[in-house]
């Protein structure tokens, strides 16, 4: 959802400096001590003075992040949806390439998005699930012209495939990188355009 920030944590008792990361379902702070926070635990939020205080079950915790403490709090209590954060419109047209579940699908449908199987649209979105699928990309990236916007979608946390496999078979195809989001809570979409000079 963004990038780790320094920041100082109170927790239990206990206070340390280190980074913090808001996720699409938790946030995330490493320092002397971590502390992992899913939405779905958060009895309370507020904001105030540039501190973003979130209550739990396990305890009160207080982030100090400046100007960002009520950003982090109204993205908090209003999640963008997978569809959001990709950038699909009502109307929108799309070509799935892989193995994309159901629900994903629905979402796309509930959108107002089409599902076409090929031709000329502005999204396209290729999933891999290991290095050996990235071969089909070549073909996929052929397509893309414009403004087309690629997303590669793929596992999160294995070896069979990695961020740097994807991002390098994406640079291979002439292509340039622009935004990772998280997809769902088992893969993460890197998303891939054509570089302006040749659009």
């Amino acid at each position: 959802m963004g990038q780790e920030i320094a920041c100082r944590v109170q927790f239990d008792g206990k206070s340390s400096r280190g980074k913090v990361l808001l996720e699409s379902k938790e946030i995330l702070f490493r320092g002397d001590f971590r502390l992992l926070v899913p939405f779905a635990s958060i009895k309370s939020i507020s904001a105030a003075d540039g501190r973003l205080q979130v209550k739990t079950s396990d305890g009160i915790a207080v982030f100090e992040l400046g100007d960002r403490a009520e950003k982090w709090r109204d993205k908090i209590l209003n999640p963008k949806s997978v569809v959001d954060k990709l950038g699909v419109k009502p109307g929108d047209t799309v070509t799935l390439h892989g193995s994309f579940d159901g629900e994903f699908q629905e979402t796309l449908k509930q959108r107002g998005a089409k599902i076409r199987t090929g031709g000329n649209v502005p999204w396209i979105f290729f999933q891999a699930q290991s290095r050996g699928d990235l071969a089909r990309l070549k073909t996929v990236a052929n397509t893309v012209k414009g403004s087309t916007a690629l997303w590669l979608v793929y596992p999160k946390g294995t070896k069979t495939i990695t961020e740097g496999d994807v991002r390098e078979a994406g640079l291979k195809r002439g292509l340039k990188d622009v935004k990772v989001v998280s997809f769902s809570e088992t893969h993460t979409a890197l998303k891939f355009v054509l570089p302006e000079r040749k659009r």
